[in-house]
């Protein structure tokens, strides 16, 4: 992925986050531009809600049929906070961590779900929030790199160099 990969994410105006007003649900930190709290971009759950949506249905390891998933592109949560980095960290409540490159987001349809079946996700089945790839959409997503990469019950992600 190239070195400019980060800044095709900049936000399309330097407008300012609002302050989440609901139970924070997602915060993003490191190298951002946009923030709307002191070295954080915070996220409620209508905030996220209010970005474009995207779904699809796929299969995937954790359960045995296909399933619908809902919510913004990772890439338009990162457009949202002028995200300057290539690399992710994803931090999940237990602080399970894993990295991922800022080009999947790009390249794929990476959905932050909000949304499974049209519901919102307890924190008992992998939410409320989760990295998913779009499996079904791409063969060369069906591996254990993509899945290792699809961070449930998602409550941080840090934009690294």
């Amino acid at each position: 992925m190239a070195a400019s990969a980060a800044l095709t994410l900049a936000a399309p105006s330097a407008q300012a986050l609002e302050r989440p007003k609901g139970r924070v649900v997602l915060t993003v930190s490191g190298r951002i531009g946009i923030r709307n709290a002191e070295k954080t971009a915070e996220f409620d759950m209508d905030m996220l809600a209010a970005l474009p949506q995207h779904t699809f249905s796929t299969k995937s390891p954790w359960y045995p049929e296909a399933h619908k998933f809902t919510g913004p592109l990772l890439r338009d949560v990162l457009a949202a906070v002028d995200a300057q980095g290539k690399n992710l960290r994803a931090v999940a409540l237990n602080d399970y961590k894993v990295n991922l490159p800022v080009g999947d987001a790009l390249k794929f349809n990476l959905v932050l779900a909000r949304l499974m079946d049209d519901k919102p996700m307890p924190v008992r089945d992998k939410g409320p929030l989760f990295i998913i790839y779009p499996f079904d959409a791409d063969e060369i997503l069906r591996n254990e790199r993509y899945y290792s990469r699809s961070a449930w019950q998602l409550k941080a992600i840090d934009v690294l160099e």
